[in-house]
């Protein structure tokens, strides 16, 4: 009976949580509701840049203009309230975790937040310019340039998932290395298989130009060395040892 009232006040916290996530998410879109048009003109901006002289955007679609920067409102909002639905995961599982392993994840979902957001600023400030320029330049002769908003929208938001994602590398490589399930030392003696796998992983990941799959491969390879250094760093410490020395020392502090 214990059990069962314990699963049913779980799953209440759970539906409570996830409420106010999407609350959260709700709440970020009503605010930018009315600037849709505006952040879609921002998002469009680096192709717009690139475009040759009297070029425009268009519109293939009927509903295209109204839903293009509807769609856009509504993932950005989720994105910016990344950090809140973090806290609401963070608040469920926390009274389940070791105080070492406190200690640990809180600040891995605060760094895996500004690396999420950190590949997409990668993505619209380096990746963007570099490929539309040159898409835009390899144009055959008469061919005028002039993009769908709703499948530019598409492309967009592919990129910036899949840059999001990958910049994620090193946390998933602290993790693997804190629970023992691989090490520094191995991590790095499968280096040119990790160089290759950050290529095939940019091909599948990006659209299927050679520029966009270059610029996420390279950025993968930095961020796993990176891994590779801090999560030496982790490597052999086991879940609970922590956990019994203080124990141990709040058990020598009582007496």
């Amino acid at each position: 009976m214990s059990d069962a009232n314990n699963l049913i006040s779980h799953l209440i916290e759970l539906r409570s949580r996830i409420l106010k996530a999407l609350l959260s998410v709700l709440v970020v879109f009503m605010c930018l509701a009315a600037f849709a048009q505006d952040l879609y003109q921002l998002l469009a901006m680096p192709l717009l840049e690139s475009l040759p002289e009297n070029a425009s955007m268009i519109a293939t679609d009927v509903a295209s203009p109204f839903f293009a920067p509807f769609k856009l409102t509504l993932v950005l909002s989720f994105f910016i309230a990344i950090p809140y639905v973090l806290y609401q995961v963070w608040g469920f599982v926390a009274p389940g975790l070791y105080r070492n392993e406190k200690r640990l994840v809180a600040p891995l979902l605060f760094s895996s937040t500004l690396l999420f957001y950190a590949g997409m600023a990668f993505a619209y400030f380096v990746v963007f310019p570099i490929a539309f320029a040159f898409f835009t330049s390899v144009a055959p002769e008469g061919v005028t340039v002039s993009t769908d908003i709703s499948s530019y929208l598409n492309f967009v938001l592919k990129l910036f998932f899949a840059f999001g994602v990958s910049f994620e590398i090193p946390i998933a490589i602290i993790l693997m290395c804190w629970t023992g399930i691989t090490d520094a030392k191995s991590l790095r003696a499968k280096r040119p298989y990790v160089v290759v796998g950050a290529f095939v992983v940019g091909m599948l990941l990006t659209p299927p130009d050679v520029i966009s799959q270059t610029l996420l491969a390279i950025p993968m390879w930095i961020l796993f060395e990176i891994g590779v250094i801090v999560g030496g760093l982790y490597a052999g410490r086991k879940p609970r040892d922590d956990d019994e020395s203080e124990d141990a020392e709040d058990a020598n502090a009582s007496k």
